[in-house]
């Protein structure tokens, strides 16, 4: 696939999106958000992807939303429009396992894109941010709430209100995100990571990623239900079977197309 702002690397079960408009600092303009779409789609519907890892350069993420692109805007053309909604969310509907890899900067949008991931793995050079208060508008893509069911609402707080950046260990204290590496072995950790998940059931992956979303919509009775259904229908699928008869034989499990 060939893309003006993305760069695509196949590692085998595992796809790596590069978001690359280097001059601009990967700031996220509605080409690079359409085309990070389609690419999501595409590989999400492809049989040979397990695990789908999203990333920048080693400088930035995302420097966020492309200021030079909307600063002329009218609450018509946003609005109506439905700016950011028609296009920022297609990573929202990947069922397989999507890992953020940051280093250095995730600011603004790009800390909101970040978020979207199902895990999020950071250089020791990663640097999240929210500044949207700065130029005068709020978070317009989960900010003022991904953030806050994250790390907490005071913790939330003091980042939205005073534009303070976090660095990795910060984040990772925090709960923002899974693991830190050195930056020159963040992406051999993070393919490292994804290709454990890609060896894995892809099925039982992407029902597991589904329940655990359904945790943030519902209450636990609820949630606790359906997490029980989806065991339940475990034990009718090629995945229980490999797995435990693998178990049982002291063997790795091939779940290959399971």
């Amino acid at each position: 696939m060939q893309y003006a702002d993305l760069l695509i690397e196949n590692h085998g079960k595992v796809v790596v999106i590069r978001l690359n408009r280097p001059k601009a600092m990967n700031a996220l303009n509605d080409n690079m958000m359409n085309e990070l779409g389609d690419a999501l789609y595409k590989f999400d519907a492809d049989p040979s992807v397990n695990v789908i890892v999203l990333t920048g350069s080693e400088k930035v993420f995302a420097a966020g939303a492309d200021i030079a692109a909307m600063a002329n805007y009218t609450y018509a053309d946003t609005y109506p429009g439905n700016y950011i909604g028609r296009n920022w969310e297609h990573i929202l509907n990947v069922r397989k396992p999507v890992i953020g890899v940051v280093a250095g900067y995730a600011l603004g949008g790009g800390c909101e894109l970040a978020m979207m991931c199902d895990m999020l793995i950071a250089a020791d050079s990663a640097k999240f941010g929210q500044p949207e208060i700065k130029v005068g508008v709020t978070p317009g893509a989960g900010g003022t709430q991904r953030l806050p069911r994250t790390i907490g609402k005071y913790k939330a707080m003091d980042m939205l209100l005073t534009c303070r950046m976090i660095d990795a260990a910060e984040a990772e204290r925090n709960g923002l995100v899974s693991r830190v590496f050195p930056a020159d072995k963040v992406m051999e950790e993070a393919l490292a990571i994804a290709n454990s998940i890609a060896g894995m059931s892809v099925s039982v992956a992407m029902a597991i990623k589904d329940s655990v979303n359904r945790a943030f919509e519902t209450t636990l009775t609820e949630g606790v239900r359906y997490e029980r259904r989806y065991f339940h229908a475990g034990f009718g699928t090629e995945a229980q079977k490999e797995g435990m008869s693998a178990f049982l034989e002291k063997r790795a499990p091939n779940f290959e197309g399971k």
